[in-house]
């Protein structure tokens, strides 16, 4: 039995690197240059980043390993699923957001979600980064950080691919929809 609420059971331990390790492996040309064996000891020192990378897995997003800082030693890891994740739709920007709806609110939102499992929203940046590595979002569209001059006015930014191409939009950070989730990045 796990001893608190962010770690996981050896059971859970063991399945999540085994799941990890067989994306990493069916996926190289997202870390062609990279080992597993080297990922796995990085997780093994880090238990709370697993647990994150297990919350990640949970709600959807299929996370795998998307780069190596080399100054830093961390690997880089994004939610590398097809959709935005679907345990992480229907959510509106942020708590601020959440507060100013006076009906029909969500049942959460975007930013504390990420906080409460250890990860951060995809910047616009590192959202065109993973469109590099495949086809993401083609039906669906994620969140994505927001510049503070534009939360500050009220709107929020969100992301998709249509047409070959990356769109990035804006929308009332309060907006929420069944086709929108956020993506989320976790260094190790």
């Amino acid at each position: 039995m796990p001893k608190s609420n962010k770690e996981l059971s050896l059971e859970q331990h063991e399945e999540l690197l085994t799941l990890l390790k067989a994306r990493f492996e069916k996926n190289m040309h997202r870390h062609t240059e990279l080992e597993w064996a080297k990922v796995q000891e990085k997780l093994e020192a880090n238990p709370e980043k697993l647990w994150s990378l297990n919350e990640m897995e949970e709600t959807g997003g299929e996370p795998d390993v998307v780069g190596h800082d080399k100054k830093s030693g961390d690997y880089i890891f994004y939610d590398c699923s097809a959709e935005s994740p679907k345990g992480r739709r229907s959510v509106c920007y942020d708590l601020e957001a959440l507060e100013s709806r006076k009906k029909h609110k969500p049942e959460n939102n975007a930013m504390d979600m990420a906080a409460n499992m250890g990860i951060e929203l995809l910047t616009e940046e590192q959202y065109r980064e993973l469109q590099e590595l495949g086809n993401f979002d083609l039906k669906t569209s994620s969140w994505v950080q927001t510049p503070a001059n534009i939360r500050k006015l009220g709107g929020a930014l969100f992301c998709d691919c249509r047409y070959d191409t990356v769109f990035v939009y804006h929308n009332g950070a309060d907006s929420y929809y069944a086709a929108r989730g956020f993506r989320g990045s976790l260094r190790v």
